[in-house]
């Protein structure tokens, strides 16, 4: 709007230096005809009584508001007892269409701009000496000119609000939606972070203590071990709640790497678990950066959580594969197996798979699962790497 306001000034600076200039003229060329005598201090009375009733309205023009159109109809009255004076005077009237177009309604426009041309054209056939077709031809034209002009602009005027006021409404819809949006992402991140991280730790910790609930009579020792265990995983899990609180990295990783992390938390499961788990890593291993590596992390907690629950499997492997320009978590078991098709579309497994597909696509990677009834499941997940986009290379 900024542009428009300016424009809007330039043009009444234009109208209103427009009028004085007009009058000015006006005032020099009686002068000039019929000197300082006769009714020429009449008319340099009227002449500045004109003046000073334009430059209070222009003066306080901000202030005026419901009043201008009284202010206007000074002007116009103060004009034409000047004009029936010195009908030279109505050349004067082409600025005031100007502003009988910026401060009245446009079916008062047309009633004002009409008696001013006729007053106008009266005014110069006065002065006549034998009638010309353009005394009456110019002063309409002229204020044809002028009311059509300001017409348009104004119409212009009136449309670039109507679309300033659409593109304010538009951005705060806008708004509202990337909010709401960004609602939405932040719902789904957090499903994920509870699927990945409280819920299969206090999966962990159910099976634990189920297992030493079953020893306790007969093998008290082992019975320890796993509400020792069990233990160590609700510590676990509490570090968890307060870093996922926080948003910071798995306090798996913390002063250790990927494989190391992915090794530690496969030799917790292992033991609570009544199936083998196994690890082991492929290729020269590089540090990731931190989200990559805590991404990771929840992939295999979330596949393995899959594997205990659903599975029956008798063996589960995790291997992590560092590739030049990218790394590989395979997560493998010789479990029942399922279709991944069904699986989406009953929620049995497909939940979970589907968490984790949304938790590799914000790393950039992909996922591809294998499985059929019988045939066991395999889960591979490639994240690209690159050199910037590593930590220091372990030594």
């Amino acid at each position: 709007m900024k542009p428009q306001i300016e424009a809007d000034g330039w043009l009444n600076a234009a109208m209103h230096a427009g009028f004085f200039l007009l009058l000015a003229a006006s005032v020099a060329r009686f002068v000039a005809a019929h000197g300082l005598g006769g009714a020429t201090p009449l008319i340099l009375v009227l002449t500045g009584a004109l003046a000073l009733v334009y430059v209070v309205g222009v003066l306080s023009w901000p202030v005026l508001g419901k009043g201008r159109p009284v202010w206007l109809g000074a002007v116009i009255a103060t004009w034409l007892a000047l004009v029936v004076a010195a009908p030279s005077f109505a050349w004067c009237a082409v600025p005031l269409f100007f502003v009988c177009l910026q401060v009245l309604r446009r079916r008062t426009v047309v009633v004002v701009v009409v008696l001013l041309t006729v007053v106008t054209i009266l005014a110069q056939l006065r002065i006549a000496t034998e009638f010309d077709p353009s005394i009456v031809l110019a002063p309409v034209a002229v204020a044809l000119m002028a009311t059509m002009t300001f017409l348009r602009l104004d119409r212009d005027r009136e449309q670039l609000g109507k679309f300033v006021g659409d593109l304010l409404r538009t951005r705060v819809d806008l708004a509202d939606s990337q909010r709401l949006a960004g609602v939405a992402q932040e719902r789904e991140r957090l499903a994920r972070e509870i699927h990945d991280t409280l819920a299969q730790g206090l999966s962990s910790l159910r099976m634990l203590l189920q297992a030493a609930q079953l020893a306790w009579t007969s093998d008290p020792e082992l019975a320890k071990e796993h509400v020792s265990a069990a233990v160590d995983s609700a510590g676990d899990n509490l570090d968890e709640a307060r870093r996922f609180v926080h948003g910071l990295v798995s306090p798996r990783l913390d002063g250790t790497d990927l494989a190391d992390s992915l090794r530690d938390m496969v030799g917790q499961i292992a033991f609570g678990t009544s199936h083998v788990v196994r690890f082991q890593t492929s290729g020269e291993p590089y540090r990731l950066k931190p989200e990559v590596e805590a991404g990771l992390l929840r992939v295999a907690q979330s596949a393995l959580a899959n594997v205990n629950e659903h599975a029956r499997a008798r063996e589960a492997a995790v291997t992590l594969t560092y590739l030049v320009d990218k790394v590989v978590l395979d997560v493998r078991d010789d479990g029942g197996g399922f279709d991944p098709a069904a699986a989406r579309v009953s929620g049995i497994r497909g939940n979970g798979l589907r968490m984790i597909g949304e938790r590799v696509a914000d790393l950039g990677g992909e996922m591809v699962v294998e499985s059929a009834q019988g045939e066991g499941t395999a889960l591979a997940v490639s994240v690209p790497t690159t050199k910037e986009g590593r930590w220091s290379s372990r030594s």
